[in-house]
């Protein structure tokens, strides 16, 4: 992947510049000198007689020519550059799908945001999008649920579409039937992960509440997962207590329960770990250490191509230099 490309012009030996001070000192000494006289007079009444004295043809443009060469080979001197500076980062080979639970009991607000009441999906989602944030070089998917699984956003390494309306923005309580399918989530995501290669696939899976919907057994997708090498990591949510929630038939009053055994026990089978998040901050302490458990192995390289411009400036100057030279012998020659 791609962080960095850019083209620059430089110079490799910029204070040869400094050089091109010389060009006007020696454009002052050359309008000060003369030709000193090759024949003394005691009278110039003689030469009068000769007519009007011969001027060069170039003028002002000769030393123009031999001054702007000096100036070009200077530059030349200087080694002008185009370079081609690419910064690529290799993959780290992490494949990670974030299963988010999105059932009705998600809407409990017993948690705080910037000293905000915040319900629980809402917490959620805010500590994940800081922590896809942070994992620049993982392939990562998010997966909700509720009654059954739905895929928000396939694995990718794009943080602005995981981050936006295509991915954690499609992430709302109500998408999907009610329930909570936590067995058929796992097996969902194990399937994502399944057929990718990659040295590493995790499943980090964030509930409030028991298992009660779908096909297969939380237990058995565990097993499904150890067999296809995934990792799996827990994360009850929520404090418990009586809470009342909204429904399509109106207000219903929940009693807030945890199976936190059965979650336990899949990261135990998975080889992940089980964690409670009962506030923002607790939750964002959990996804940190998740953080640093998958590390991430960043392999940065840095290709730097050079296209060298001395040679235009060198034939610049050197052409100019020439010019002079034939123009003084020729054209530019001065007459008596």
């Amino acid at each position: 992947m791609i962080l960095f490309a850019e083209t620059t012009f430089q110079l490799a030996y910029p204070w040869v510049l400094l050089l091109l001070l010389l060009v006007p000192v020696l454009a002052m000494l050359k309008s000060r000198s003369g030709n000193q006289g090759a024949v003394i007079f005691s009278s110039l009444h003689i030469l009068r007689r000769l007519g009007p004295i011969a001027r060069g043809r170039a003028g002002g443009f000769r030393l123009a020519s031999l001054f702007l060469s000096l100036t070009f080979l200077i530059f030349a001197l200087s080694r002008p550059q185009w370079i081609d500076r690419t910064e690529t980062v290799s993959e780290s080979g992490v494949e990670l799908l974030l299963a988010i639970d999105v059932s009705r009991s998600m809407q409990v607000e017993d948690f705080m945001i910037e000293g905000s009441r915040a319900n629980r999906l809402q917490a959620a989602k805010k500590v994940t999008r800081d922590f896809i944030k942070g994992r620049t070089t993982d392939r990562i998917g998010i997966l909700a649920f509720a009654g059954r699984p739905y895929l928000a956003s396939p694995l990718t390494l794009s943080k602005a579409w995981l981050e936006g309306p295509q991915g954690l923005g499609r992430v709302q309580i109500g998408m999907v039937e009610d329930g909570t399918a936590i067995g058929s989530a796992i097996a969902a995501a194990a399937k994502r992960l399944d057929k990718r290669e990659s040295k590493s696939k995790v499943v980090v899976l964030l509930t409030d509440g028991v298992n009660n919907a779908g096909k297969l057994s939380p237990i058995e997708a565990a097993k499904l997962a150890k067999t296809l090498g995934i990792r799996v990591y827990t994360i009850a949510v929520g404090t418990y207590g009586n809470y009342v929630v909204q429904t399509p038939v109106g207000p219903q009053q929940l009693q807030q329960e945890f199976d936190e055994e059965t979650l336990k026990e899949i990261a135990r089978i998975a080889d992940g770990e089980y964690f409670r998040a009962q506030d923002t901050s607790g939750l964002e302490r959990i996804f940190e250490l998740i953080d640093k458990m998958e590390k991430t192995e960043i392999k940065r390289s840095v290709r730097i191509e050079s296209a060298e411009l001395f040679h235009w400036f060198a034939m610049a100057g050197l052409g100019l230099g020439l010019l002079t030279l034939i123009g003084d012998e020729t054209f530019w020659r001065r007459y008596p």
